[in-house]
């Protein structure tokens, strides 16, 4: 009856874009890292405690909502996705995980912790949700410090790893144990990201691939009168089927006059439409992948091909010095040759280097400018779009990349004052931009990985030129 309906009523249902879609390429899934990588790491991590002279370190990650937590540090050292304090002590002592501390709750055997003893529920508190008299933080620090007095470390050095959720949770602790030394020092697992392992590469290569295979399906849907919303779930979809963590990692971005990023709004593609799909996070097995493209539908402004052509040359410029030893910064000025060729920049200084979201001159807060900006698609819906974004020309960073990592890890950054060498094995985004409010803009960059003689472009499934649509 309601295909009757639907034949009747002439509806075409979104999931029909699809129909007739396959990847250039056949992915193959890739294991979890084995538990083998994850002794490696804990190894590791007790040599550097012992030489910072830590008896016990205390590993923190908080619930942020929607099933995220505010770091990885719990994932990188024992794969486990959940809020939680980990305690390790610095001897060859068993590990004890204090968890499920908040409602978000998702139950193994995705995200079972591995070489973890014991695990402890602490609960969830507070009175109008759980008619449980008390607060969830205290209920932790007292769960956590009765355990560390109870394996002997009530007078000892404590490392502690953590951001600004473990705040609440360290002070406690800190009045808890008042005759321990306590010593943020969450550098030690930040500088284990610097390099991939061999497992660890072929696992952001495989998010790699899922975010090629979710460009390969948008294109296949594009065309005048999709939507944004079905770009991006034609993408999400085509990803998330092959193991994709999630699918709110990335951005769209599409309109007349050059692209910034975004979330789909209703926007319906037309001719002359520039769209920028801004895949800054496609997770798998906890590593991500970024890359970006771009996707001109029918004929653009000469304006606009040149800007194009100049962020797909910053891109090849850099890509082309990628090799073991190589400076940084030596990358990131080759990436800003074409906009200094072409007389868009005068310096490829990042301190100096206009950006998007930059702040006045000296400092002061730059002022949005007031106008309003016809947006049929958005009025459509009742609201009108009343100010130009960005406020200036340039980049939309004074950088041309980044390192991919697990979320949340502090990045390095491809730019002229990162004097650092490259290394093999580590792996990062290569994206060069430019917007002119307006008139012209782009965002587009692969994924790259630094190898023993050169590098691999492991977004090579789709080409890095714009993607041409026929109208």
């Amino acid at each position: 009856m309601l295909k009757n309906t639907a034949k009747k009523m002439q509806i075409n249902y979104p999931e029909k874009l699809l129909d007739g879609f396959e990847p250039s390429f056949e992915f193959v899934p890739v294991n979890p890292l084995p538990e083998e990588e994850f002794i490696n790491r804990l190894r590791h991590i007790r040599r550097e405690a012992t030489i910072a002279g830590h008896d016990v370190i205390l590993v923190h990650a908080d619930s942020i909502g929607s099933y995220r937590v505010s770091n990885s540090y719990l994932r990188y050292i024992c794969d486990w996705m959940r809020e939680g304090v980990l305690v390790i002590p610095t001897d060859d002592m068993p590990l004890t995980l204090f968890s499920f501390f908040s409602s978000s709750v998702l139950l193994p055997p995705a995200g079972e912790p591995v070489i973890v003893e014991d695990i402890w529920q602490v609960g969830t508190w507070g009175r109008e949700t759980y008619n449980r008299p008390g607060r969830t933080v205290d209920r932790v620090v007292e769960a956590v410090a009765a355990h560390l007095e109870e394996r002997g470390f009530s007078a000892s050095q404590i490392g502690l790893f953590g951001d600004s959720t473990s705040a609440p949770y360290w002070d406690g602790l800190k009045k808890r144990l008042n005759r321990s030394l306590f010593v943020a020092d969450a550098g030690i697992i930040e500088r284990m990201q610097r390099r991939r392992t061999k497992r660890e590469q072929d696992i952001v290569r495989a998010a790699t691939q899922l975010a090629d295979i979710g460009m390969q399906a948008a294109y296949h849907v594009i065309k005048p009168g999709v939507t944004d919303h079905e770009i991006y779930a034609a993408f999400t979809f085509a990803q998330m089927a092959r193991g994709g963590e999630w699918g709110d990692g990335y951005q769209i971005g599409i309109n007349n006059s050059g692209t910034h990023c975004g979330k789909p709004y209703g926007h319906i593609v037309k001719p002359g439409d520039l769209i920028n799909l801004y895949i800054s996070s496609v997770s798998y097995h906890g590593y991500s992948s970024q890359i970006a493209r771009m996707v001109a539908v029918g004929d653009i402004t000469d304006k606009q091909e040149e800007v194009l052509q100049m962020c797909v040359e910053g891109v090849e410029a850099a890509a082309a010095l990628i090799r073991p030893g190589a400076l940084v910064s030596d990358i990131a000025n080759a990436s800003f040759e074409p906009y200094i060729k072409r007389g868009y920049l005068t310096s490829d200084d990042s301190r100096t280097m206009p950006y998007n979201w930059n702040a006045n001159e000296d400092g002061s807060p730059r002022l949005i400018p007031y106008q309003y900006v016809p947006d049929a698609d958005w009025e459509r819906q009742g609201r009108k779009l009343m100010h130009v974004y960005p406020a200036t020309n340039g980049p939309h960073n004074p950088n041309v990349g980044h390192s991919v990592s697990m979320a949340k890890f502090v990045p390095y950054n491809i730019a002229s004052n990162n004097h650092d060498l490259l290394d093999e094995g580590m792996t990062f985004v290569l994206h060069s931009q430019w917007l002119e409010p307006q008139i012209a803009g782009c965002n587009i960059g692969n994924c790259y990985l630094v190898t023993d003689d050169g590098y691999e472009n492991m977004s090579c499934h789709t080409p890095l030129e714009p993607h041409r649509i026929k109208v």
